[in-house]
């Protein structure tokens, strides 16, 4: 089961089974732990499962402090680290010296990063060839892949089509 549904090659929305499945998940972590479900722990849970991907802390407290002021950077970092360390979200990095979280995937979700290095985009794509070539290079070395990460670096269309308008290249 995806935990992301799409629209065309970008990953758009979360899917409203698995966003219950990740709610269960956090639910029964959290109660694993002894921790309480806060009126502020769930705006920003909300929040988070509501808002753009690969946000970072400062993206989500803006969003948050739209509802509620009052809520601190405190209490949303803790509550994204909760989010990473019972499997809801993952923390990524892409070169840039921030932290975003995005929604964990499975393995029907798996999906890879184009990084903009002029304005900091970041696309979300699938591919099943790339998918499919690695597992062929992986076998061809006898290794049995775990996990990965692909992240392509470069320059988005937008910021080439800008860079070109400002030197009147057409």
């Amino acid at each position: 089961m995806a935990v992301v549904a799409r629209e065309g090659d970008n990953v758009t929305h979360v899917d409203k089974v698995a966003l219950d499945r990740l709610r269960a998940r956090l639910q029964a972590y959290m109660a694993k732990k002894g921790l309480r479900s806060t009126a502020q722990r769930r705006l920003i849970v909300d929040t988070f499962f509501s808002g753009a991907p690969h946000m970072t802390i400062e993206d989500l407290l803006t969003e948050v402090r739209a509802h509620d002021r009052g809520i601190g950077y405190a209490t949303v970092y803790r509550t994204l680290k909760l989010l990473a360390e019972c499997g809801v979200a993952s923390e990524r990095r892409f070169g840039d010296g921030l932290s975003r979280y995005e929604l964990a995937d499975d393995a029907s979700a798996h999906h890879d990063h184009l990084i903009c290095v002029s304005c900091g985009k970041i696309i979300e794509f699938e591919e099943p060839r790339i998918e499919a070539l690695q597992e062929e290079i992986a076998a061809k070395y006898g290794f049995e892949v775990t996990w990965h990460k692909h992240e392509m670096y470069g320059v988005c269309l937008d910021c080439r089509d800008s860079k070109d308008a400002a030197s009147g290249i057409s």
